[in-house]
């Protein structure tokens, strides 16, 4: 039986989800992360009014952006202020989690209801094993994969059905190749490979686009000559070994060959869960006393309601705050039972920040629940 693992991406989410709301923004570049001051106006004459990236200035970043906005430069991660000067046309909408949450639960619902073998790996992608799925396995006409094909085009139209909302999606053997696979034709792209693609469509990519390929090793293979990962295939095992050591020369001599045997895990246990927010100004802990209580409650709050929905207990507790010279400090506080309500949540963070020393503005403010139970 061949194995047919699929990754599915969903198109610039966030975005996406925003332009479902607001649909006047079709085809025009939208960045996500603003704040609420960015929220758009209902006019009297019915239409509404967008913020714009024009005259920008904070530290907000980037949290996605329409393909749109992307042609001009814009990404994720990018300061929204770097991103005003690239296009300070762009929309700013700010983020809304709560609505992208009940999107990212419809979608994987939809994949659900074709192949139940979900691996989750985010809001906004998973991993599908179709090997078992009826139709798989079958040949249209010539095609080996027609089967898995057809499977796949299934789970797009159930997505795109739920939702309203593109996907993309990778087929090929294994995990690693999925996800490569996966943005090779975004957005809304169905692309499924076999072994013997791998010279023509997995290794003219650079280096950097390999899951699992940093900044650093990039940097490092681009010093020895290696920029795709053609080049890094061409290279043997103790070349590899002795630049990388063992164990990461290894991976790279089968990444690059497009070797990975790792199982889809429909199961995952959450290490922590937490929520944190970058203030769009620095705040003072004694001027802005009744802001910072407000978001610091809410944070918690949130905290608590996803520990609820996913029926964890938490036996720790802690905080995190960034001040305006950057230094980050963590606090935590172990509990002799675990909890899951707003209340007992944010009394043991509130307990937490009396033991950190309040004298610069913040920047970040967060609140994390650890040591997680099951109820």
């Amino acid at each position: 039986m061949r194995r047919w693992i699929a990754h599915l991406d969903m198109d610039a989410f966030y975005a996406s989800v925003e332009l479902l709301r607001y649909p006047e923004l079709a085809g025009q570049p939208v960045v996500i992360g603003g704040g609420r001051r960015h929220q758009p106006v209902l006019q009297a004459d019915g239409t509404r009014r967008f913020a714009t990236l024009q005259g920008y200035a904070g530290r907000g970043v980037v949290t996605t952006a329409t393909y749109a906005a992307r042609d001009y430069g814009v990404h994720s991660g990018q300061g929204l202020m770097k991103a005003a000067q690239r296009a300070p046309q762009a929309v700013l909408l700010p983020v809304d989690f709560e609505q992208y949450r009940h999107y990212s639960r419809l979608f994987k619902a939809a994949v659900a209801e074709v192949a139940p073998q979900i691996e989750d790996r985010g809001i906004d992608e998973i991993y599908i094993d179709l090997t078992e799925v009826q139709g798989a396995q079958d040949s249209v006409g010539h095609d080996p994969a027609g089967g898995v094909r057809g499977v796949a085009q299934q789970i797009r139209n159930n997505v795109k059905r739920a939702t309203g909302l593109s996907c993309s999606i990778g087929v090929t053997p294994n995990k690693l190749l999925a996800k490569l696979a996966s943005e090779l034709d975004k957005p809304d792209g169905l692309t499924v490979l076999t072994e013997a693609d791998i010279a023509t469509r997995i290794w003219p990519l650079p280096v950097r686009k390999l899951n699992g390929i940093g900044p650093k090793a990039a940097a490092k293979l681009q010093a020895l000559g290696i920029q795709t990962l053609g080049a890094l295939a061409a290279r043997d095992k103790p070349f590899l070994n002795e630049h990388f050591g063992r164990a990461y020369g290894r991976w790279l001599f089968d990444a690059a060959r497009g070797i990975d045997d790792r199982p889809v895990t429909t199961r995952s246990e959450a290490v922590s869960i937490s929520r944190e927010t970058t203030f769009d100004r620095d705040l003072h802990a004694v001027h802005d006393r009744s802001e910072l209580t407000a978001v610091f409650t809410k944070l918690a709050e949130g905290v608590a309601t996803d520990l609820q929905r996913k029926g964890l207990g938490a036996r720790t507790i802690g905080i995190k705050l960034r001040f305006d010279d950057f230094k980050t400090v963590t606090r935590d506080l172990t509990l002799p039972q675990p909890v899951a309500d707003a209340t007992a949540v944010r009394h043991a963070a509130g307990l937490c920040l009396k033991r950190v020393e309040l004298k610069r503005r913040l920047r970040l403010l967060g609140v994390r629940a650890g040591t997680l139970l099951k109820l």
